[in-house]
This record gives C-alpha cells, structure tokens and sequence, in this order.
C-alpha cells in the first residue's frame, strides 16, 4: 500500500495525490457476491430532493461483505485482496473449508494465501476475529460490534481501528478512533488489526471532476445565497453571514447535537477529543 504522485501534465494531475493499488491482486469480483445498486440522486420515494449535492457518479455494484464473522472455527484462505468502490478500505474474498466465499474488510498487512479464523479457537493474529473476552489488552483491533450478533459497525473505514485497554466484569473498555473512551460487551465480536488502506486520508483529488466522478455535485456557500434561501445568505458585498447555522437555523461550529438522554451516554467513560 502507498501513494502515488503524478507528473503534472494536464492541470488535473499537477497536485494529484493517489492510490498505488499495489495490494490490489484481482480486478474483477466474485459475481456470486455482488448485487446491483441504484443511485437516488438524493431524492426520496416521491421524487423529492431530501439530500442536497448529490447525483450523477460512476456506475457501481455492491459487494455483499461479511460484517458478522459467523463461521466459527472453519478455517478459511485468503484468495484475493480487491478495490471496493463502496468503501474507502480494501476488501479479502476468503475461500473456507466448507467451500463457501465471502467478502471481509482487509485489515492491514493481510496476505493472499494467508489463513483466518473466527470464534473461540482462534488466535489473536491479524484477519481472526475473537470475542472482546479472548483478545489481549492493548491490542489493536476493527470491526468492533456494539450488540453481540448485530454485526462490526465500529472502526469499519480506511485506516480505522479502536485499542482494548482494559477489562472488567462483562464490560471492555475500548479507546475508539474518534479518542473517546466507551464500555462494549465482552461477547462482542472484533477482528485483529487496523483496517487496510490507511493512506487514504492522504490522497488528493486534484481536479473538481474526480469529485464528479464520485456522485458529488458543487456545494454553494451559504453567505453566497439570498435570505429566502438560508439564514446566512444576503447582506450587501462580502459580508460574513453571522451566526454558522444549518440551513433550518440550527447552530453549527460548537453547538452540542447529541440527545442528552441518549441510551449510550452511560456507556462512554470519556468523550471524544475536540
């Protein structure tokens, strides 16, 4: 895994920062495992636009990934690393013992041909997925479920991963990528590692049309917008538009969102870092 810088020959190219793929090893994806995926162009059932700035983007299937690990103590092969078009991470198509093939987010430094394993007899090694009661403390892990069962819906993007730091009772303690400290049940489910790709927040788009590409459209300012279409918008010249506030008045930049009566409030020991 690594960037790559480009000669500037065209505009586009001159501050163009991306992806090597050098861990890519298979170009197409395995066609039992992909589904197709229609675009919204951020309109809802009724036609009506609900998400503003989206639309257009690359045609894209979806890979069908494996979020809950639920082959317990079958030993599976690491067939091929892939691009996910869905996803900043990379994902592993594992071929288990029993014939069967899945998609898994690739953590970092997992190797084709390599052997994983998930459930208790698995070893705390990169790729096994373990119970939170089995994996050593201090060790690096993604893909952290919140309910047993449900399925890995912490530390899934490129580069992501959440550190064990202690145990107590049916409680670990986890410092999550975001700094904030929180309380998971030991019976949740984590995989070994970081997740792969951790380049990614390197990269540069280098023209507004990759940007295009990726299904996002220009995004207008607020300040440059008159007062029937947002709060910030109006005023004579460059004026500033006051108070940062949402487009329904809410405040940003500072202004607390959370529920304060939020039922995971009793689980987080420290919150995240500003």
């Amino acid at each position: 895994m690594g960037l790559r810088k480009f000669k500037p020959v065209t505009p586009g190219t001159r501050f163009r920062v991306g992806a090597s793929f050098s861990e890519i090893t298979a170009t197409k994806p395995e066609k039992s495992l992909v589904v197709s995926s229609k675009k919204s162009g951020g309109r809802n059932n009724t036609g009506k636009m609900t998400m503003r700035y989206m639309g257009g983007g690359h045609k894209k299937s979806y890979r069908l990934i494996d979020f809950k690990r639920d082959k317990f103590d079958i030993p599976a092969t690491v067939a091929t690393v892939e691009y996910d078009p869905n996803r900043t991470a990379r994902i592993a198509l594992l071929h288990y013992a029993d014939g069967e093939k899945r998609y898994i987010i690739s953590p970092e430094g997992l190797q084709v041909g390599q052997k994983v394993l998930s459930g208790d007899t698995a070893t705390p090694e990169v790729g096994n997925a373990l119970k939170l009661s089995n994996i050593p403390l201090g060790s690096i892990v993604h893909n952290v479920e919140i309910h047993p069962g449900r399925g890995a819906q912490l530390a899934r993007s490129a580069g992501a991963y959440a550190q064990l730091a202690a145990r107590d009772g049916k409680y670990a303690t986890l410092k999550m990528p975001s700094g904030e400290t929180r309380l998971i049940l030991t019976t949740c489910l984590a995989t070994i590692g970081s997740v792969s790709n951790s380049d990614h927040a390197n990269e540069v788009l280098g023209k507004a049309g990759r940007k295009r590409w990726l299904g996002r459209r220009p995004r207008t300012r607020p300040v440059a917008m008159n007062p029937v279409d947002h709060p910030m918008g109006g005023g004579e010249g460059r004026s500033s538009g006051g108070q940062p506030r949402s487009r329904n008045g809410m405040y940003s930049k500072g202004f607390k969102t959370r529920q304060l009566k939020k039922y995971s409030n009793r689980f987080i020991i420290e919150k995240r870092k500003k």
